[in-house]
């Protein structure tokens, strides 16, 4: 029997009852798919504003690296803004045991601002 094409670049099959089916393995790096907010924000904005990056990146396989970059960028920035805002406001422990609601208040102020700088930044630039 003449070789199909898949065997010809390597692949191999396994017979499951009367079919063979192709043996389909992904890449090493497709296979950790440790998804976080920012990398599907990210993955969402790829989506549905730039789809020709995204399925170039896809069919590449490149698309979940190039994601986990993103995650890391965006997640290293944004516990960079929280810890700098935090000590431009003066939010401590000190105010965290002397009055909760309102280092809460600030904390979450915080959170925000971070968030909305990152989105600015990171997830929907390219």
């Amino acid at each position: 029997m003449a070789k199909t094409i898949f065997e010809k670049a390597g692949g191999t099959y396994t017979q499951v009852g009367d079919y063979m089916l192709p043996d389909l393995l992904l890449a090493e790096e497709e296979k950790e798919a440790n998804i976080g907010i920012w990398e599907m924000r990210h993955k969402r904005y790829l989506k549905q504003n730039h789809k020709v990056l995204y399925y170039n990146l896809m069919t590449s396989g490149k698309l979940n690296s190039y994601l986990a970059d993103i995650e890391q960028q965006a997640q290293n920035l944004f516990l960079r803004l929280v810890k700098e805002l935090a000590e431009k406001e003066n939010v401590t422990e000190k105010l965290k045991s002397t009055d909760m609601m309102l280092w809460v208040q600030k904390m979450n102020n915080i959170h925000n601002s971070a968030t909305e700088i990152v989105n600015e930044r990171i997830i929907y630039n390219i």
